[in-house]
């Protein structure tokens, strides 16, 4: 078997490879680039999962970064336990081919339980006073430890929120050339957070950008030389790049005013019902899922969204069979944005009536995906509010402002030019400029498995 690490750069595509990124670009001439066709929804679980299962969405499940579970009537945001992936992983069926291969999970996502042998994932620990405290999850758990020891906590902070940097980025380096070091694996997937924060916050094409896009050149050539010299061979992936947005859709406000949605009050302030409510919206960047209770809604709903301006598609069955994204857990309706769109989940009409995990970073809470979390109204106020939780005092960090306009580029959808397209870079014989989001896994498992095909690996 050869030895492979796959380095997931999330946001890298041909719109910011140049000059800020000169290694890259050396990697690049040593080595083709070639684009992955986007996965709808092109989001971070739903891309991952269909590169590592190679099926699409519509089977192994995971139709975004959240959904409405129906049967506990909880809209569900980045949960980790891969039981709720419906595929099998490349782990799983390169061990059927060869007992003794060996795989290391660093921060790639539904990471807990999974079968791979080392696994590492963002975990913070909640403590009874209300408290979060950066941590992550390990297995086996003895690897957390070590890691902690060797690098520190895991810097939660750092990894969203707006302290969001290169830190947990070099967080999560460090602890996958360790686990080389140590465990030598087989497969080696290696998650880079960085230029997420950055693209979504100023766009591909800020001054802000390129001073990060350095930064990220700079760790992705550590590693390649590190792995280099191991004789491990590098595959440099990513999941989507990132388009520049000006025009923040609130659904569920349009939703609100057909009288759709179920409000509570609790003191003074709203909060989605989305149980009671006839139909919602579960927003994750430029697609949303809309969830009725009623064939009528729905269709009510299908002509009303056509002429929303925003939003260039409206899926319904039958497009989502074509799409591939008809699972039960995706919405009766699924809406793409046009390319300058993307999806808040806001769905109060006065700030003042706002949750007050809306003002926070709270990924859980929030029935959908908040991109305005990576900024914040004041840094007085959050040192003050820290200074506060520092003495022992109960203090809401309550420092995200409420105002989309923020947010300059997001991702989700398909119909996008192709310098926004996933990137897949490495040594491939023999394969077409445009790759299959679902191929991924069969040409990591032809690498591995060098003296063997795809068609005797699978079938064995």
């Amino acid at each position: 078997m050869k030895r492979i690490v796959v380095i997931d750069i999330v946001g890298l595509s041909s719109s910011v490879i140049g000059e800020h990124t000169p290694f890259i670009q050396k990697f690049i001439a040593e080595n083709k680039l070639r684009h992955i066709k986007p996965v709808l929804p092109a989001l971070t679980t739903s891309s991952q999962t269909t590169y590592l299962t190679g099926v699409s969405p519509s089977q192994h499940g995971i139709v975004g970064n959240g959904w409405y579970d129906h049967t506990a009537a909880e809209i569900q945001f980045w949960k980790q336990a891969n039981g709720l992936v419906q595929g099998e992983n490349v782990w799983e069926t390169a061990k059927k081919m060869d007992p003794s291969f060996t795989c290391a999970q660093m921060f790639w996502w539904y990471n807990m339980y999974n079968g791979a042998d080392f696994s590492v994932t963002p975990r913070p620990n909640y403590l009874a006073d209300g408290r979060k405290m950066p941590d992550c999850y390990a297995y086996p758990s003895t690897l957390r430890d070590e890691l902690t020891e060797k690098f520190g906590k895991f810097p939660l902070f750092n990894f969203w929120g707006p302290n969001a940097n290169i830190t947990s980025s070099n967080w999560i380096a460090n602890s996958a050339m360790y686990v080389e070091e140590k465990h030598k694996p087989t497969l080696n997937l290696v998650y880079l957070p960085h230029l997420d924060y950055c693209l979504q916050k100023f766009g591909p094409k800020a001054d802000q950008t390129a001073v990060e896009l350095k930064l990220i050149d700079e760790l992705v050539q550590k590693m390649v030389t590190f792995f280099k010299e191991r004789d491990v061979e590098i595959v440099l992936i990513s999941e989507y790049g990132i388009a520049p947005v000006d025009q923040p859709i609130h659904i569920n406000r349009i939703l609100r005013k057909e009288g759709l949605l179920d409000i509570r009050i609790e003191r003074g302030l709203e909060l989605l019902d989305a149980g009671a409510s006839e139909a919602f919206a579960v927003s994750d960047h430029q697609i949303a899922h809309i969830y009725t209770k009623s064939e009528k809604t729905k269709e009510k709903l299908k002509s009303l969204l056509s002429n929303v301006p925003g939003i260039a598609k409206v899926l319904d069955k039958e497009d989502k069979k074509l799409y591939q994204i008809d699972h039960n857990r995706s919405g009766d309706l699924v809406l793409l944005a046009e390319k300058n769109a993307w999806f808040t989940y806001y769905f109060w009409e006065d700030d003042t009536k706002a949750p007050d995990y809306a003002r926070m970073v709270d990924i859980h809470k929030k029935p959908g995906y908040d991109p305005v979390e990576m900024f914040m109204t004041s840094k007085s106020r959050a040192i003050f509010k820290l200074i506060l939780k520092k003495i022992g005092l109960r203090a809401v960090l309550d420092i995200t402002p409420l105002d989309p306009s923020l947010v300059k580029g997001s991702h989700g959808i398909t119909d996008i030019d192709q310098e926004y397209y996933p990137i897949l870079i490495g040594n491939f014989d023999q394969l077409e400029d445009i790759v299959e989001p679902t191929a991924i896994k069969n040409l990591l498992l032809n690498k591995v498995f060098v003296n063997k095909s795809v068609d005797e690996i699978v079938s064995s």
